[in-house]
This record gives structure tokens, sequence and C-alpha cells, in this order.
């Protein structure tokens, strides 16, 4: 595409939260058109912009130029690579950053990153004097179409993940796809998993859509990946509209998550991406409904055998029943003694049914494995 027809393919999402409402703006190369749009959005006189090292040393430059531009202070803080470091007490240390930055209400902290950044700076702006501006600047698909979208912030307790968190809305989100250029192939293919699951569970038409153009939406040719970003977002935007606080339809987004969180844990959130985890927590969801008659046979089939078009994972790593019902039992959608469990009842059509930990992963899941789709770093 020209670059005029590449501006001319920029989209736009609204989430619509009453006076909390925000746009998600999707375009290619307008990272350093992003100041004008924060400064308005939030009000702010500064911007502290988080990151992570190698993220920041690319395309930290373009964004606090733009922010200068549009006549605000500016400061970076860096924050370590990995999930591992999504804690309070990197929380914490970033705190104390702002403080010395002389970081007020008037500050709006700009996440630039994946998702973890994001929701690290997300918890931190939730509760920095109780509260204060935030933008995402997602560069991960991940966290583009999911992390982003939707207020959800947290970090990590040893015990699981995202465990300590708030509601805290973005006053824009900020999609610059060139950003994708950089990620290796593997990540693009994690932040497809949550994409499919989109599709997966409210939409047939778009993950026909997917089946039909998936290898090159992960070439980021722009005709196909604006659109594909777009509908992403605006499948997430409609779910956190009718269900901000997650006490029904927002569920629904949790398909693959519960089994994909255990694998996190159980891995130290090391080895394994989330939406690694989240694709193989997904075909064993449909797995599970075909087995509990939710589903038609070949439900999850064809879900696996679109994940596995991205190299994704989809069987069960190798730990015992004992280590994943552990796991299992600390889930945040845990009520008593049963998991409010997403299932698959046909593509493009999600439940959620209350389970026991044994009822989700039974002996027999872990003699058969899951899905036939290719392990990790198949070839394409």
């Amino acid at each position: 595409m020209t670059a005029q027809s590449v501006e001319a393919a920029a989209r736009r999402v609204v989430v619509a939260l009453g006076e909390r409402t925000y746009p998600i703006e999707i375009g290619v190369g307008t990272l350093v058109r992003a100041g004008d749009s924060i400064a308005e959005r939030t009000g702010a006189r500064q911007a502290v912009v988080v990151t992570e090292p190698g993220i920041g040393r690319r395309y930290a430059a373009p964004l606090l130029r733009g922010l200068r531009a549009a006549g605000l202070r500016t400061a970076r803080i860096d924050v370590p690579r990995g999930e591992t470091h999504k804690s309070l007490r990197e929380a914490g240390r970033i705190y104390e950053a702002l403080l010395r930055a002389g970081a007020d209400r008037g500050t709006a902290i700009v996440a630039l990153g994946g998702g973890k950044v994001g929701d690290l700076a997300g918890f931190v702006a939730a509760t920095y004097l109780r509260g204060v501006p935030f933008v995402q600047v997602p560069t991960t698909v991940l966290a583009m179409v999911d992390a982003s979208v939707g207020g959800k912030v947290a970090v990590n307790l040893p015990q699981g993940k995202n465990l300590a968190g708030a509601f805290h809305q973005p006053r824009l989100v900020w999609i610059d796809a060139a950003t994708l250029g950089s990620l290796p192939v593997r990540e693009r293919a994690a932040g497809m998993a949550e994409i499919v699951k989109a599709g997966a569970i409210l939409d047939a038409d778009f993950f026909a859509c997917l089946e039909r153009d998936v290898e090159r939406a992960l070439a980021l040719e722009p005709e196909v990946l604006l659109p594909v970003l777009e509908r992403a977002c605006a499948i997430k935007a409609d779910v956190v509209v009718k269900d901000e606080r997650e006490t029904g339809l927002r569920m629904l987004l949790n398909l693959g998550h519960t089994l994909g969180h255990a694998i996190e844990a159980l891995q130290r959130y090391r080895g394994i991406l989330h939406g690694e985890a989240v694709a193989i927590g997904m075909v064993y969801a449909a797995r599970r409904s075909e087995e509990l008659g939710l589903a038609a046979a070949g439900t999850a089939a064809r879900l696996g055998d679109l994940l596995a078009r991205c190299a994704l994972p989809t069987a069960l790593p190798p730990f015992s029943r004992k280590a994943y019902l552990a796991a299992l039992r600390v889930d945040k959608k845990r009520r008593d003694a049963r998991i409010r469990y997403v299932v698959l009842r046909a593509i493009g059509k999600a439940d959620i049914v209350p389970l026991t930990p044994a009822e989700i992963l039974p002996a027999s899941a872990l003699t058969r494995g899951v899905g036939r789709g290719r392990r990790r770093g198949a070839g394409r």
C-alpha cells in the first residue's frame, strides 16, 4: 500500500462508556502524531512514558517528541522485560520514580509496549494518587486487541496471574501497526490467539475470515491487518460496553484463560507466551465442550487447525494432574468450589458453565493430550 492508501485505511473504534468513552485509533506510521491526541484526551501537563528498554530504544523517541510538541513535559521510566516483573515490587519502584519526576494528578501515564507493560503501568495509574489519566500505546498484537482495551489492569502475585488489580479505563488507545514490524513472528502468532478467540466466542463470520486470511494478517499486510485489528477491537469494545465489570458477558473473553493461566503459573511465566498458553487452553476448552455434549464433534478440530496455521501449541505441557488442579484452585473466576468455565457451543457462540477443577480436568485429559495442532516452533 502507498503512504496515502495506508493513511486512508486508518480505523477508529469507540468504547462507549458514557463520560469515560474513549477511542481506539488504528493506523500505520502514526506514532509521532499521538502526542496531540494524548494531550487532548487527558488534559495533562506532563506525560510519563512507561516502557521496556528494547521497545523504548525503537519507539520512545518519536512518541516523546510528539508529546513535547503538544506542549507536555515528559519523562520515561523503563521496566525490566518479562512477566515475572509484573509485580507489586516493580509497581513500587515505578511509584518512587513518579515521585522523583514530580508526577501529580495533572500527569498522564502512557504505556508503550506489550500487555505486561500496559497491565503494570495501568495498575500504577489506577493507584498512584488514587488514580491518574492513563493511555495505552500497545506494540504487540496481543496488547492491541486484548490487554489495551477494556480497563482491566493488574499485577501478578506468587500464587497466580493478575490477582491484584483494578478496573481503570484508558483515556485513549493508540495503535500504530508499524510497531509490529519489529515483533518476532512467534509473538505475532501469540497475539493472533486472542484474535482467533474473538471470532470463536462471538463472531463466526470473522472466524471464517481468519480461516481465509490468517497468514496474510501474520505477514502484516496492511489491507488485511488493519480490518482484522479493527474487528477484534470492536468485538472487545462491544463486550466491555455491555459488561464493564465482568459480571456476565465479559467473562466469555476468558475462553482458554482458565487453563492458560494455570499453565503460565506452573511454568513460572517462563518459556511460554500468554497467547500460546491461551491457545492450549482454548483447544482444551473446545474439546471438553464436546465431551460434555455442549458442542458438536469437530468444533475443537476446526479451532485447533486455525491455531496450528499460526504455529501455536495445542498440547498440554506435561505437569501432573495434582499440579494443574492446585493451579486451577486459585483462579479469579472461582466461586466457592466451582469455576465459571467458558465453553464453546459452536464457533461464534460461547457460554459459561460452573465446573469444579476436577470436572474441568478429569484424569483422562492428561492421558490423551489435546488437539491436533502443531507444537510451538513448528514451521508454517
